[in-house]
């Protein structure tokens, strides 16, 4: 017996948040038994499958059996489940039901998402511990895979606003360049400074000369560090080459 699921879907991943702070939350990808019993049924035919639970240890595991028609007998999975919030014994069915499919390859591809940060989300705070609003979800709008690996992922939030992977604005992306040109400019030295400027100056063509009348002084020693600095930022802004 083959046995090769299908991917999962955009439409069949849900966002389960992990972890809340100030600054913003992490999110899980996962799957629901629904998800599970529907691949079941189209990989191997509904009546080609079955599952049981049993109580071992006094933890409730889940056994997903598959029939192999080569072999003429049932093949079985099996794996624990973990309480939920909410229905304890219907959150562990669920729950050892979905890892067990998980050992039959179902949606084992979620295992390889990246880490997921949110920072662009509605929270709520109650004695200083936050939680994401209630009005707030988010959706798995489209994502790709190379082989058995995510390759790309897109999430949503509950306005449709893409919130992963986080989308900067060309302001933004000029803003981050320029703060990151301008830690560069800190760690260096005036002399190294006035190199760059002089380099520049050879780039754009521009003269010495009229350099100078721009900057406001008769000669580059004039200049300090933080005066250096800041043209080496604007240097697009130079007047146009003396003719």
């Amino acid at each position: 017996m083959d046995l090769n699921f299908r991917k999962l879907q955009a439409s069949e991943i849900e966002c389960r948040v992990a972890k809340v702070t100030e600054k913003g939350c992490s999110l899980l990808l996962y799957k629901d038994a629904r998800v599970d019993q529907k691949l079941l049924d189209e990989h191997v035919g509904v009546m080609n499958w079955q599952r049981k639970h049993e109580i071992i240890g006094g933890n409730l595991y889940c056994s997903v059996g598959i029939y192999d028609p080569e072999k003429k007998e049932w093949i079985w999975k099996q794996d624990v489940g973990t309480e939920s919030n909410a229905e304890k014994e219907k959150g562990q069915a669920s729950d050892s039901f979905k890892r067990a499919c998980f050992n039959w390859g179902i949606g084992r591809e979620l295992y390889t998402a990246p880490f997921i940060w949110v920072s662009d989300v509605k929270k709520v705070s109650k004695n200083g511990k936050y939680a994401v609003s209630p009005s707030e979800k988010f959706t798995v709008k489209s994502i790709t895979y190379n082989e058995n690996m995510i390759d790309e992922l897109i999430i949503v939030n509950s306005a449709g606003r893409q919130v992963y992977p986080t989308i900067r604005s060309d302001k933004n992306e000029e803003k981050a360049e320029k703060k990151s040109l301008e830690e560069q400019l800190e760690e260096k030295t005036l002399p190294e400074i006035l190199k760059i400027l002089e380099e520049e100056i050879r780039r754009t063509g521009k003269s010495v000369k009229s350099f100078l009348n721009y900057c406001g002084v008769e000669s580059m020693d004039q200049l300090n560090k933080s005066q250096a600095g800041g043209i080496v930022l604007k240097y697009n802004s130079f007047p146009d080459k003396e003719r």
